[in-house]
């Protein structure tokens, strides 16, 4: 019994080190939210030079400010169905173990403050659905909010490969 108990307060500690504030955004219905310090900036939507022999998701690289960004498309990540880009579709700058990328999202809706006890662990789904890339779920003004872990939305070899397009991207442009 007491061993059950420990489990619960070390899951309980585990979703308060989560608190903080969160960048929430949509996709479709869906409200989503990144921890606020793997945010690098907000951008509209701007012209996206696409790569070949890129996973689908990959919509290509952008210059900003002289420095190439590979930019992902979360819609298609997450297999969702894709739609028209309108005014509010923006561009989500992260930061990624230290690679800076964007990520396409239908629209920035603010920064929440979720305290740990809005925070629940993400449901299970049974073996076969992953959800390590999901930090939990926040429980703030009335709805929910799908906590990302933006780190595990891409897999480590995602990431490396994007890194390499952005890199031969901008060996190219000199």
């Amino acid at each position: 019994m007491a061993e059950i108990a420990t489990q619960t307060d070390q899951s309980n500690k585990a979703l308060l080190d989560k608190e903080g504030k969160y960048l929430t955004f949509a996709l479709g219905p869906e409200e989503y939210g990144l921890e606020i310090l793997k945010v690098r900036e907000i951008i509209g939507i701007m012209d996206i030079a696409e790569v070949p022999r890129t996973p689908d998701f990959v919509k290509g690289v952008i210059n900003l400010r002289g420095k190439v960004i590979p930019v992902i498309d979360l819609r298609l990540k997450f297999q969702m169905e894709t739609i028209e880009q309108t005014e509010e579709t923006c561009i989500i700058v992260v930061d990624v173990d230290g690679v800076e990328m964007g990520i396409i999202v239908d629209k920035v809706s603010e920064v929440l403050d979720i305290a740990g006890e809005e925070i629940e662990e993400p449901p299970s789904f049974g073996a076969n659905v992953d959800t390590d890339f999901i930090l939990g779920m926040g429980k703030a003004q009335e709805r929910v909010t799908i906590l990302l872990d933006i780190g595990k939305v891409l897999s480590s070899m995602e990431v490396a490969e994007l890194q390499a397009v952005a890199q031969e991207d901008s060996e190219t442009e000199e």
